[in-house]
């Protein structure tokens, strides 16, 4: 391939191309061999990329060359030279970009092989991540909603492909399908780190247009294994702040999960981290000061709240062991404390509750996994409020 783009011949090129994505149809491969073997065929075509930049600047019309390489025999490497062209393509503001992202996105669900085409989907946000319309751009080209689309749209699409692995092959190769599943998250996963990072998706869009629709796709695909990663996924890559601002439709949504997702995980960790933002933005955070005083009011209210609300939805989970509904109590504690340390009434809740739930199981003292949870209870107060007469006012701490 790269002797033929030396030599300027682009049909050749294209030809060597072709056979070489071709490679990444074969079935046999592990997620971790196929990884490699895709890592090694894009890095290859950085050259043929290179080309279409430098014909593209000597005044050639990118629209002949995105037709051009749909002539390609197969389907997939068909689409992996016309997302390559399009890289191109979109940097040459030939075309609007929000129509080039349109047509990729659609185009590219010609595959529905899984692995194959999680991978390709992949490699498209991978070479249009840095030209995706951000609110700066010419509204011809295509705006942040444009950008915003796009990426929920194919979101969408790989998880379609990653749940249906679930449902591929006999029944005695369930788990190492859920295996290769795990290992594939992160390409799913990618395009909300994308989408986080976007200067348009600010908080009022992300509460209004990018949470509503994340939630719906969560909700809507039914699978265990995709509803714990994505819930998880979305509250690591967007701002604490956002999470305030956005709370109830996400606890909103925990209600909605399947039975098989351990909606404590989701709590537990969501939690710590608006303590830990909270302790460290006791008043409103510098992101937030210069937005409309209607939405700060809304942050500060919600702020107030999340006590509350998290006590509201923690105590609506049944059928949890000792162990795993002290887990979540403690978390609780751990907001209380970080959140409202002179609000000793939120401590005493968590304590009556707690000693409920203990006297109701007699045995608890002989898991060792439920003493470390008690003893946490116990001990978490005095390590925040390192004063005894504190201690001796919470009523229920006995």
């Amino acid at each position: 391939m790269k002797y033929a783009l030396d030599q300027d011949n682009l049909r050749e090129a294209l030809k060597f191309s072709s056979g070489m994505i071709c490679e990444l149809r074969f079935p046999m491969f592990s997620p971790k061999a196929y990884y490699e073997l895709f890592m090694t065929i894009t890095a290859e075509l950085e050259s043929l990329e290179t080309y279409f930049m430098e014909v593209m600047q000597k005044g050639r019309r990118m629209i002949e060359l995105y037709e051009l390489v749909q002539h390609a025999g197969n389907i997939l490497p068909r689409l992996y030279l016309l997302v390559t062209v399009a890289s191109v393509y979109i940097k040459s503001k030939q075309a609007p970009v929000k129509d080039i992202l349109r047509d990729l996105v659609e185009m590219c669900r010609g595959v529905q092989h899984p692995m194959r085409g999680l991978f390709l989907r992949n490699y498209m946000l991978l070479k249009v991540r840095d030209k995706l319309p951000d609110g700066h751009d010419n509204p011809e080209q295509g705006t942040v909603d444009d950008s915003i689309d796009f990426i929920v749209q194919n979101f969408t699409e790989m998880t379609k492909l990653w749940v249906r692995m679930q449902n591929q092959g006999p029944g005695k190769d369930r788990e190492n399908r859920e295996k290769e599943r795990q290992e594939l998250c992160v390409l799913v996963g990618y395009n909300l780190v994308r989408l986080s990072q976007m200067e348009g998706v600010d908080i009022e869009k992300y509460r209004k247009d990018v949470l509503p629709k994340l939630m719906e796709q969560v909700v809507a695909y039914k699978d265990t294994i995709a509803q714990q990663y994505l819930m998880d996924c979305i509250i690591q890559v967007f701002p604490d702040e956002y999470h305030i601002l956005a709370l109830e439709p996400f606890l909103q949504t925990c209600t909605q999960l399947q039975p098989g997702v351990d909606v404590k995980v989701i709590l537990t960790g969501l939690m710590n981290r608006l303590s830990t933002f909270a302790l460290q933005n006791p008043g409103v955070p510098l992101s937030l000061q210069t937005l409309p005083s209607a939405l700060i009011a809304d942050y500060e209210a919600l702020r107030d709240r999340l006590f509350d609300m998290f006590g509201e939805h923690v105590n609506r989970i049944s059928g949890l062991s000792l162990c795993d509904t002290l887990q979540l109590q403690n978390a609780l504690l751990n907001l209380a404390l970080k959140c409202y340390s002179e609000r000793l009434a939120y401590v005493d809740s968590i304590f009556v509750t707690c000693s409920r739930v203990i006297s109701e199981s007699p045995n608890a003292a002989s898991d060792p996994s439920t003493s470390a949870q008690i003893l946490e209870l116990l001990t978490l107060p005095i390590q925040y409020y390192k004063n005894i007469l504190v201690i001796l006012g919470l009523e229920r701490y006995n």
